[in-house]
């Protein structure tokens, strides 16, 4: 389920970015309205549990939004830069592009928890560093490599280490639920997209009624992979939820490649496949090495 929600919101993400070229700021409002459905369908779940909690469970939600902005604005950012940079990108090479996030990771858990990463992880970020390289060499071989889109996947790794470093500190904020989490998140983003409301007459004159289908659709699905997300995490363990993102990712660069009928040279799957191979080693040593603190304080607490 995971791996269809995500790799669909990626091609649909794709075609409305990718169409509404004649608008200069598609991109800001595509992210803008798929935040505001996210908002929309928190709000009517939150509803929709409380008259019914015994077949739905839902976080009762309230409007103390302040609580998280300063995050928030980290996911601004992040939400902003992974759908500009699947804009100036083809799909094919979305994931190599956003791929140094596990390496701004180790620098900035150094930088702003002060927290060492081990040897093993280190080198894998090497590998995935690469990787990296090797596959933006092949990809601006061919002509097909742009310098902004590169800069946008770099400015969203960035983004997504910092969230994700952050994310813990704010977790308790909201009681420690996701769902709150998603819902300020998305509902502060959508107040800092406010400006773009008075272009909503101008899209609707220009775009047809398949546009916006494919715009609701998008914003279900964006809302959709943080359900899935978190199921996959809970019915497995993160360590394999990381693997089938990676792996997931793969499968997503293979179906773009055949459906554009783009060819790609063998060092740029060999680009491809050690991002890959580094990305799940590092998830691996990071899973092996918390396996180990966790036994370490187990036996201190006996």
């Amino acid at each position: 389920m995971y791996w269809v929600v995500s790799i669909s919101l990626v091609f649909i993400n794709k075609w409305l970015l990718s169409n509404s070229d004649i608008l200069l700021d598609a991109p800001l409002f595509i992210t803008w309205f798929q935040c505001l459905v996210t908002v929309i369908l928190c709000i009517i779940l939150s509803k929709v549990s409380s008259a019914i909690p015994d077949k739905l469970s839902f976080p009762n939600l309230d409007f103390k939004w302040q609580t998280i902005m300063p995050l928030s604005c980290v996911f601004f950012t992040m939400v902003v830069f992974n759908n500009l940079c699947l804009k100036y990108l083809d799909v094919a090479f979305y994931f190599v592009a956003r791929s140094l996030t596990t390496v701004f990771n180790v620098v900035l858990t150094y930088l702003i928890l002060h927290k060492k990463t081990c040897c093993k992880a280190i080198a894998c970020c090497g590998v995935i560093i690469a990787g990296y390289i090797t596959s933006v060499l092949q990809e601006n071989g061919l002509g097909t490599l742009s310098l902004s889109g590169l800069f946008y996947g770099l400015s969203a790794s960035f983004s997504v280490s910092l969230f994700s470093i952050f994310i813990s500190k704010k977790l308790p904020n909201v009681d420690g639920s996701v769902w709150r989490l998603t819902f300020y998140n998305n509902l502060n983003t959508s107040v800092l997209f406010i400006w773009l409301n008075s272009q909503l007459g101008v899209f609707i004159s220009y775009l047809g009624f398949f546009f916006w289908s494919m715009m609701l659709i998008s914003g279900i699905f964006g809302f959709a992979i943080s359900y899935v997300t978190t199921w996959q995490i809970q019915v497995t363990s993160p360590l394999t939820h990381n693997i089938s993102g990676t792996a997931k990712a793969a499968v997503q660069t293979i179906i773009a490649t055949i459906l554009t009928l783009h060819f790609k040279s063998i060092l740029w799957w060999l680009g491809n496949l050690m991002v890959v191979a580094g990305s799940i080693a590092y998830a691996y040593v990071r899973h092996k090495l918390r396996v180990v603190v966790e036994k370490d304080d187990s036996s201190a607490e006996r």
